[in-house]
């Protein structure tokens, strides 16, 4: 369970239910008020090595964005939610591009207003949508803070339109197993080989306990998605990614093997992970291999395209082998 060093909230916090319940629960943990969530200046001012400890703090404010952006693979539009950042620290984390530094968790009080519009996009849609709530954060980590996925599986599982997809990396998913979803949620599991999460992905949940935990959302009637997410090419990524996929065939229940779809993405780094992970994390491998990868623009990195077709080549033939009849959604 997360417990947080200190808490920046905007005032404005205090106007909200979600807000007054915070601020209680957190009674006893060092305040400080702050004008705007997005642009803490005693953050903002903070070293690269203080990147870890800067995640032990929570930022709770009144969420301004609203802008909804089409999506093109698992979901119709990608939705502004009740959490952006995150405590854990995966060394490859994209919402490090986007904050730097200061990729912590930043919690929303206004749900209300939020869900509201994805109710009201659905329901004048002529066809089905399916909105990404979890593009920003991990909402399986943040209902543990938050109560807010129960919250809005609750309210919106009796609406007459549309689904909410969203991934994670936590196995925390015993509150949502009771309730009653109606099918409109879909939760997307994102694993990776046993040695990548311990060395990789600082924070989050193992294995093990991911795979327990699609096991039981299954067993509880959402739909899964499973992510192999992201793929790196370490020096024996071949023996790793066929164990994981004969450990998921192994582990996972028939009926996940007979109803998860997958994705397959393989990772983006940058420059901004480089820097932050030397000073932070100055022990830790080193995922950037020039080897490997050349750079796509505004200081970030994929992998060559003969590697990156060569091991999606090798992936697909396993996953042939091992889930031949599951659909994978796509591979990037």
């Amino acid at each position: 369970m997360f417990k947080p060093k200190g808490i920046y909230y905007e005032k404005a916090i205090e106007d909200y239910e979600l807000g007054k319940q915070l601020l209680e629960k957190y009674k006893d943990v060092p305040k400080v008020v702050i004008e705007n969530h997005n642009n803490i200046e005693e953050m903002r001012k903070k070293q690269n090595s203080e990147f870890a400890d800067m995640k032990r703090n929570l930022i709770i404010g009144v969420r301004k964005t609203h802008k909804f952006v089409e999506n093109h693979k698992t979901s119709d539009y990608l939705v502004p939610y009740t959490s952006s950042g995150c405590t854990a620290m995966c060394m490859y984390c994209y919402l490090v591009c986007n904050y730097n530094k200061c990729a912590y968790l930043r919690l929303f009080v206004n749900r209300e207003q939020m869900l509201e519009k994805i109710i009201k996009t659905a329901q004048k849609s002529e066809k089905q949508l399916t909105f990404e709530i979890g593009s920003n954060s991990d909402l399986i980590l943040e209902n543990s803070i938050t109560g807010n996925l129960v919250w809005t599986i609750e309210n919106f599982a009796n609406t007459s339109k549309g689904f909410l997809t969203l991934p994670t990396k936590f196995d925390m998913v015993d509150d949502i197993l009771p309730l009653q979803h109606n099918g409109k949620i879909i939760i997307r599991m994102s694993v990776n080989p046993e040695e990548i999460i311990n060395k990789v992905e600082f924070g989050t949940s193992r294995l093990k306990g991911r795979i327990q935990a699609i096991n039981k959302l299954v067993e509880s009637g959402y739909k899964i998605g499973i992510l192999i997410a992201p793929v790196i090419l370490v020096e024996n990524w071949k023996e790793l990614y066929t164990e994981l996929i004969q450990r998921l065939s192994q582990e996972l229940s028939h009926k996940a093997k007979k109803e998860a779809f997958f994705e397959i993405i393989f990772m983006t780094y940058s420059y901004v992970h480089t820097k932050i992970n030397e000073e932070a994390f100055p022990n830790a491998i080193n995922l950037y291999d020039q080897e490997k990868m050349t750079g796509r623009g505004r200081g970030k990195y994929g992998y060559k395209e003969k590697n990156r077709i060569d091991a999606e080549i090798y992936l697909r033939v396993q996953m042939q082998k091992y889930f031949p009849q599951n659909k994978i959604e796509y591979i990037v």
